[in-house]
């Protein structure tokens, strides 16, 4: 159904960043990380963008060692952990190990706490068993069970000092890929555990109090549908869009093929510089400025800085398809 994969894997990998940040408290947009990736957006928390734009590298790059025949394991996670803390808050807090002292949630101290996982040492060995869980296949589980009780089981041993939630969101999408269910990692729940997010922090007290997996695992699943359907009816939104554009920019005139080359450039980066858009398009900067006002004026694009130099262009439709969702808590 996707008539570019690698476009929309792009857009939707950002999107499961930015949106599995907010739930560990992040202000930053889709839009906030689109244009960090562009230029310097003035305004927006440094520490909040690094953390987003980590979380992509961190997902990047698990997923390309998974391509390359490395196992999903342990090692995987830390290497993944020490990306995702590689800067902004949490960078001192030990990336890529696992934690040597105790933590919890919620209060000063563990007495206090709303949860407090299992001490230290015994961290290394729970985090073994959930690593053989994985790789298990004689036991007939199928891979979405298997994958909503790893994910809960993570967070329950919560390894590491910082960044357990966003891990373990990520070990989701990791396990669909590695048993074979997913091509492609196109398939994120943050979404729906944003929506739901005071009940997802229900469920998981209610398997660590009264071991009530079951009820747990309808959550899982419901939303397992939920975000393959709405993945599904964005994938047939966005087609829709740059079909329905390109037709648009057909019938423009003599202009048509340098726009359509332009808004080819826009499909892959939403928000695009001159220089940048140009430079993707192999069009002079006299001739991508002549282009741009021409996807103005059919309203298929907006400045967004609203200044004479270094202007920044948004493809805005297909911005707002993709933000949908995003706003900060």
């Amino acid at each position: 159904m996707i008539p570019d994969k690698a476009l929309f894997i792009y857009a939707y990998v950002r999107k499961e960043a930015v949106l599995s940040s907010q739930i560990e408290g992040s202000r930053s947009s889709l839009a906030d990380l689109l244009l960090s990736e562009v230029a310097e957006a003035p305004g927006v928390p440094v520490d909040d963008i690094a953390e987003v734009s980590n979380y992509v590298a961190a997902m990047e790059h698990g997923l390309e060692r998974m391509r390359n025949g490395f196992p999903l394991s342990n090692r995987l996670l830390r290497e993944m952990h020490g990306i995702l803390l590689s800067s902004g808050r949490g960078s001192h807090l030990h990336p890529g190990e696992f934690r040597t002292s105790q933590n919890w949630i919620g209060g000063r101290r563990p007495g206090e706490a709303d949860f407090v996982p299992p001490p230290h040492h015994l961290v290394a060995g729970c985090m073994g068993d959930l690593e053989s869980f994985c790789h298990a296949s004689d036991d007939g589980m199928p891979v979405l069970l298997r994958a909503g009780l790893a994910h809960l089981q993570f967070e329950t041993i919560h390894p590491f000092l910082d960044g357990n939630g966003r891990v373990g969101r990520l070990l989701i999408a990791l396990l669909l890929c590695h048993a074979g269910i997913l091509r492609d990692p196109v398939l994120y729940l943050s979404l729906f555990f944003k929506r739901h997010r005071s009940v997802y922090y229900q469920m998981l007290d209610r398997v660590r109090h009264t071991g009530d997996w079951e009820r747990w695992l309808m959550f899982f699943l419901d939303g397992v549908r939920e975000t393959a359907n709405e993945a599904v009816a964005t994938t047939l939104r966005l087609s829709h869009l740059f079909e329905a554009d390109r037709n648009l920019i057909r019938q423009s005139g003599r202009r048509a093929i340098s726009a359509l080359q332009v808004h080819q450039a826009l499909m892959a980066h939403p928000i695009l510089s001159l220089s940048d858009a140009g430079q993707q398009a192999e069009l002079s900067f006299r001739a991508v400025s002549a282009t741009m006002r021409t996807l103005i004026d059919l309203g298929i694009v907006r400045e967004i800085t609203g200044q004479r130099r270094n202007r920044l262009f948004a493809y805005s439709e297909y911005l707002s398809i993709l933000s949908e969702g995003t706003e900060p808590l």
